[in-house]
C-alpha cells in the first residue's frame, strides 16, 4: 500500500492527492482507518460518477440526473440510518450505565446497612458474653 493507494476488502483504490489533502484537512481528528475509508469512498464515488458521465451519451440527460439523484439520496439515507443507530446505541449505553450505577449504589447501601447491623449484633453478643463471663457464680 503506497501513500496514494488504499487497499480495502482486497480492492486497491488509487487516491487522488487532492482527495487525500481534503480528507486529511477536514477530518484531522479522526483515526487513520476512518480517513482511509473516507478517501476510498470519495474515490469510488468519483470513479462511479465519471463512468456514468461517460456513458451518459447513450442515456438522456434526465435519466442520468435521475440516477445520480437516486444514488445521492441512497447514500444520504444510509448515512442518516447509521447515525440514528449510533445515537440510539449511545443512548442505550448511557441508560444502562445509569441503571447499573443506581443498582450498584443501592446494593452498596444495603450491604453497608447489613454490615452495620452485623456490627451492632456482634457488639451486643460481645457485651452479653462479657456480662455472662463476669457474672457472679453461685
Amino acid at each position: 500500500m503506497t501513500n496514494n493507494n488504499i487497499e480495502s476488502s482486497a480492492i486497491v483504490v488509487e487516491v487522488n492527492p487532492q482527495t487525500s489533502e481534503i480528507v486529511e484537512t477536514e477530518m484531522a481528528g479522526e483515526t487513520d482507518e476512518v480517513k482511509q475509508e473516507t478517501k476510498a469512498l470519495i474515490e469510488a464515488i468519483k470513479n462511479r460518477a465519471q463512468a456514468e458521465a461517460k456513458s451518459a451519451g447513450t442515456l438522456t440527460r434526465d435519466t442520468y440526473l435521475n440516477a445520480v439523484r437516486q444514488a445521492r439520496e441512497a447514500i444520504e439515507k444510509e448515512k442518516l440510518i447509521e447515525r440514528d443507530k449510533l445515537e440510539n446505541a449511545w443512548k442505550t449505553i448511557q441508560e444502562e450505565a445509569e441503571k447499573n450505577w443506581h443498582t450498584m449504589f443501592k446494593d452498596f447501601t444495603t450491604l453497608s446497612d447489613r454490615f452495620t447491623d452485623i456490627g451492632y449484633r456482634f457488639q451486643d453478643a460481645a457485651k452479653a458474653a462479657w456480662e455472662a463471663f463476669h457474672a457472679p457464680r453461685p
